[in-house]
């Protein structure tokens, strides 16, 4: 593993356990408006980006295609305020596990996904290591009570997890992480606001006490400013199919700080859990391969827009940041 993978390895490993470590700002937000709530985190997320997009961000927005404003709409719809939504609809039926355990399965889709859109072959190792993440994510969680519509939406919340890295990956050359995150959380902002003002009328939208304010402001400034960049500043270094192997640490790291605010515990399963989540990364990412020549292997085949960088592994330096 060179430094451009090491680099954007922990660019990765770093966004998903800001996420997993977010889930207690969550819990506090029960009582605030969700749509009404997105709106504003994702609007202070993209004011918060403008300024750091970078030299060029118009010109590079201006010269986008129709077909990628349509994925970034559908990028923000479905891996952003999708995703939310379904998480919330399924824990009105189901215990927060269920959802939890789909969305740990993302990295096996993504690994089988991604390559066959690609035009080759799923890796053998990239998929191995999702599979044991997908199980070290279902050790550290357990299963939960549900029926038919927690599991309904537990898969859409799936279906967002992988969307929020598949729909991506063809506009991050193009716009770099600091524009990409800055234009998907303006276009999630306004879809907040739509389905806001749908569903709850002229009650969308109120002042949140203190601790609603330091929730919605953790949400927006650490976990999507500083985690969609890290995200996806690690997935142009080494591809959609490894940055997602690292999504397996968002239980790990809830299990871990769970404790330290009285909603869980971390017994034996989660320790088993998380040390097949990491055994698995380090499998997928190709930190346990032993290149020929003291080198390590190059990330799979070459990027046509949904897997790896094409040729050399650090050909994301020449992409935008």
């Amino acid at each position: 593993m060179n430094a451009t993978t090491a680099r954007g390895a922990l660019l990765a490993a770093f966004a998903c356990v800001l996420v997993g470590g977010s889930f207690t700002a969550n819990s506090v937000l029960a009582d605030y408006p969700y749509a009404g709530g997105q709106f504003l985190r994702y609007g202070l997320a993209c004011l918060l980006l403008v300024p750091w997009a970078g030299k060029g961000a118009a010109g590079r927005l201006r010269a986008l295609a129709p077909r990628q404003w349509v994925r970034l709409a559908l990028l923000a719809a479905v891996g952003m305020v999708g995703f939310n939504l379904a998480v919330i609809a399924a824990e009105r039926t189901a215990e927060p596990a269920v959802p939890g355990v789909f969305v740990g399965c993302a990295p096996v889709v993504v690994a089988v996904l991604v390559p066959l859109l690609d035009g080759r072959r799923p890796g053998r190792a990239v998929l191995y290591g999702a599979l044991l993440v997908a199980v070290g994510a279902f050790t550290v969680q357990g299963w939960g009570r549900t029926d038919g519509a927690g599991i309904t939406f537990s898969v859409c919340a799936l279906a967002g997890e992988v969307g929020f890295a598949v729909l991506a990956v063809p506009v991050l050359r193009p716009l770099g992480p600091r524009l990409l995150s800055a234009t998907v959380c303006a276009v999630a902002a306004l879809e907040s606001a739509v389905v806001a003002v749908s569903s709850d009328g002229t009650g969308w939208l109120r002042r949140p006490d203190g601790v609603e304010t330091a929730a919605l402001l953790w949400q927006a400034v650490v976990v999507t400013v500083v985690g969609f960049v890290c995200w996806y500043m690690g997935m142009q270094r080494i591809g959609a199919e490894r940055a997602t192997l690292f999504s397996g640490l968002i239980p790990v790291a809830a299990a871990c700080t769970a404790p330290l605010v009285g909603t869980g515990s971390y017994g034996l399963a989660q320790a088993a859990g998380s040390a097949l989540v990491c055994l698995g990364v380090a499998l997928g990412s190709g930190a346990l391969t032993r290149a020929e020549s003291g080198r390590a292997t190059p990330p799979a085949a070459s990027f046509r827009g949904n897997g790896s960088p094409r040729g050399r592994i650090d050909a994301a330096s020449d992409m935008p940041e």
